[in-house]
């Protein structure tokens, strides 16, 4: 698997990492890749993308994966109808 984002090319780069007594040694800076399912062309692709591409909006990401739903999830519960309580007080206020 390349380092590489799918969108913009951005890849890993390569330089000096220098210490204090300037003594140099080569060092790679790696981009901040995260693969997310998204939408290309109408299908649902697995792509390796850059968060500075997700945060700039440039990929379309796929819906969640729906699974269907199970007999016992489609049957409907009954709604019970609550009786309503009245109080001293309302009662009260409804015979002035």
């Amino acid at each position: 698997m390349a380092k590489v984002c799918d969108i913009c090319g951005k890849h890993s780069s390569v330089g000096h990492s220098i210490s204090h007594a300037h003594n140099t040694t080569l060092r790679r800076w790696q981009p901040n890749l995260r693969h997310v399912r998204a939408l290309v062309a109408g299908q649902v692709k697995r792509l390796t993308v850059c968060a500075k591409c997700l945060k700039a909006g440039k990929v379309m990401k796929a819906p969640h994966k729906t699974r269907p739903k199970t007999a016992m999830e489609t049957v409907i519960a009954p709604v019970m109808e609550t009786p309503v309580v009245t109080t001293p007080a309302t009662e009260m206020t409804s015979a002035i």
